[in-house]
Order: structure tokens, then sequence, then C-alpha cells
């Protein structure tokens, strides 16, 4: 399986169930990315602002390439992306 295949096949938790990350949606992308922003605290915590601003990164390019999903979005851009939303593990692992 090529590097995209496995991030656009990667499971996301979103509305209550697990959905392939290519086929999330503008909307569940934005979700995402606020409820992350919402959790970003002190502490421990304070690492999901980094995850948080990936998320809002990856909607506004959902928004600017006006894809109606994640999979339409250009494959190297996905690739960046995926360990900084830790849908892929970062390099290092999780727990850096």
């Amino acid at each position: 399986m090529t590097e995209l295949k496995r991030i656009l096949s990667a499971t996301v938790f979103i509305d209550g169930a697990n959905h392939p990350f290519g086929e999330l949606t503008p909307a569940q992308v934005r979700a995402r990315a606020d409820e992350l922003r919402a959790a970003t605290g002190w502490g421990p915590m304070a690492r999901v602002a980094a995850v948080a601003r990936a998320w809002r990164e990856l909607a506004m390019a959902l928004e600017r390439e006006h894809a109606a999903r994640v999979s339409e979005l250009d494959a190297g851009l996905l690739e960046d992306l995926a360990p900084q939303l830790w849908v892929v593990p970062p390099a290092g692992g999780l727990l850096k």
C-alpha cells in the first residue's frame, strides 16, 4: 500500500463513528479543528494546539480548492499534513 493510500484509508473518529480520512468533508474537518481548539489548555493539553492548527490548515485547503472531500486535495499536501493531524503517527511516534 502506498503512503497516500495508507493516509486516505486511515480512520478518524468524527460524528460518533470512524470514517476514512480521505472521505472527510470540509464541515467535518472544520468541526475537528474546532473541537481540538476547544480542548487546548495548559500543561500536557498545550500540545493539542499544534494539532488543532493543522486541522484548521486542512480546512482552509479544502475551502481554497473547493474540494468536497479530503481525497481531492494534493497528495503532497496530505502527506505533509497527515502526521501533524495525527492521522498517521509523526516521525518518532506520538509520545515525544
